[in-house]
């Protein structure tokens, strides 16, 4: 008879299903015992540091937002012209 490896087969799935398994809750609650660390930072800031930062922020992601926006407009602007300079040829 040559089954010997489908036989084979069945008892290495046979064995690799008995063998224990770790849920993800199991993982996730070791990893929450083992990182009971708290956050350390070496430099700290005033508060009138950290509100010239936000501001400074603020205006950066208003320059970034504007800049971004006039592409957009420029690009779908120029799309359409050209989508209906060759519609209406």
């Amino acid at each position: 008879m040559s089954f010997g490896g489908a036989v084979s087969a069945m008892v290495t799935s046979l064995k690799n299903n008995k063998r224990k398994r770790v849920s993800a809750f199991e993982k996730l609650e070791r990893f929450q015992k083992e990182n009971d660390d708290k956050l350390h930072f070496k430099k700290s800031a005033s508060k009138k540091e950290l509100i010239q930062i936000k501001i400074r922020l603020q205006k950066e992601n208003k320059i970034r937002f504007i800049r971004k926006s006039i592409l957009y407009f420029l690009f779908f602007s120029g799309l359409f012209y050209i989508v209906f300079v060759f519609m209406n040829s």
